[in-house]
């Protein structure tokens, strides 16, 4: 029954904010379509200046992961997530969510499509993808793009994000199905 609720939800929350918003907007008397298009010529200018910085960070990634980094940060930290229910093939994912959304997409598909969708790892994956930020793609990217040099506290927030939001999913997925 709750996966029937959740369904019905995640089938018609998205569609229902934009009719709203649109609603919304037409009852204020918003010109929705130029506003529309007048943001649009900004997202494209602004996907023009974080180029070099998207190239550095995904430069920076393929490093990481081609060096091995990856594996030998997952095998010191496997013992430590076993204890909370977390499998240790969901901790390449959860390492990579912070960097990149789309490396971490394409990690948790392979988790899926190896393990399926309804297992433990499947489902804390998902839950993960869908709860944690892209932080240290947003410090070089957005904050790059702005000139913000000092990013100290906002990398440590980041990160201690993405460890809360990873914990709750693991808490959650481990509450509802295990």
């Amino acid at each position: 029954m709750f996966t029937i609720i959740m369904e019905t939800i995640s089938t018609w929350a998205i569609p229902l904010v934009v009719a709203l918003v649109c609603f919304w907007a037409i009852l204020k008397k918003v010109p929705v379509y130029s506003v529309f298009t007048e943001g649009a010529k900004e997202g494209f200018s602004t996907a023009v200046m974080i180029i070099p910085y998207l190239t550095a960070m995904l430069c920076a990634i393929g490093m990481f992961r081609a060096s091995g980094a990856m594996d030998w940060l997952s095998a010191i930290l496997e013992p430590v997530t076993s204890l909370i229910g977390c499998p240790s093939e969901v901790i390449p994912q959860a390492i990579m969510r912070s960097f990149s959304g789309g490396a971490s997409e394409g990690m948790m598909a392979d988790l899926c499509a190896t393990f399926g969708t309804q297992s433990k790892i499947g489902r804390i994956a998902s839950v993960a993808q869908g709860s944690t930020e892209t932080t240290f793609y947003i410090v070089a990217v957005y904050m790059g793009s702005v000139g913000v040099s000092k990013t100290r506290h906002a990398v440590a927030a980041g990160l201690l994000g993405d460890v809360a939001s990873l914990l709750a999913a693991i808490f959650i997925v481990n509450i509802m199905w295990y």
